[in-house]
């Protein structure tokens, strides 16, 4: 089992990486949030892997973070819930904020993200609620402070923006680097969407 790689980010190219490590070219799939965190292509990476075994393919799964791989891994123990259904719950919020969701029920917030319905987020609640004070987060096992903050956040000037791009039909995960890209101190959730949204326009053109 292949379980950390330590190489040479050769591409990044969402969802896909290639990590030379001593002359091995590794491909792996990975969460937006893993790419947020990663260095500029050329640099050394480090990334804690999974590796799927299927009867067609063997895919090798990359994470920034451990918190983020056991997340992953509790994900795809669940009925329904695939691969592809993990990456893009880890693609549209941190593991802890998927905690503060399952804490707190909010089915509301799970929902926005893509291919996962009222039902099925009604179904992870229920089948995450006892496996998640086990997970290992950023700063430690979930607990009622983490929410707190998590749930700050989403109340933050950032965050009602970052709601209501995805309102307006921007994926969770693109919303979330839209305001990051943009926010500043003082800015109120209406100033950082304009800016967020002036932005992205200045880009295409």
């Amino acid at each position: 089992m292949i379980g950390r790689l330590r190489g040479e980010l050769v591409i990044k190219q969402p969802p896909y990486l290639l990590v030379d490590v001593n002359g091995v070219g590794y491909e792996l799939e990975a969460p937006m949030s893993t790419f947020y965190n990663l260095p500029p292509q050329g640099e050394t990476v480090s990334l804690f892997t999974h590796l799927a075994i299927r009867e067609d393919a063997h895919v090798l799964y990359g994470f920034f973070s451990d918190s983020e791989r056991t997340l992953f891994r509790a994900l795809l123990r669940i009925s329904g819930v695939g691969a592809k259904m993990a990456l893009s719950i880890l693609s549209g919020m941190s593991a802890e904020e998927f905690a503060c969701s399952v804490q707190n029920n909010d089915t509301a917030t799970l929902v926005r993200l893509p291919g996962i319905g009222k039902k099925t987020a009604e179904r992870l609640i229920v089948e995450m609620r006892d496996r998640i004070g086990k997970l290992s987060l950023p700063g430690g096992v979930f607990s009622p402070s983490a929410a707190a903050e998590s749930a700050a956040a989403m109340a933050s000037p950032q965050g009602e923006a970052s709601e209501a791009l995805v309102a307006l039909g921007y994926r969770p995960a693109d919303a979330e680097r839209m305001v990051k890209a943009v926010a500043g101190e003082g800015l109120t959730s209406e100033a950082i969407i304009r800016a967020a949204l002036k932005a992205l326009s200045e880009t295409v053109r």
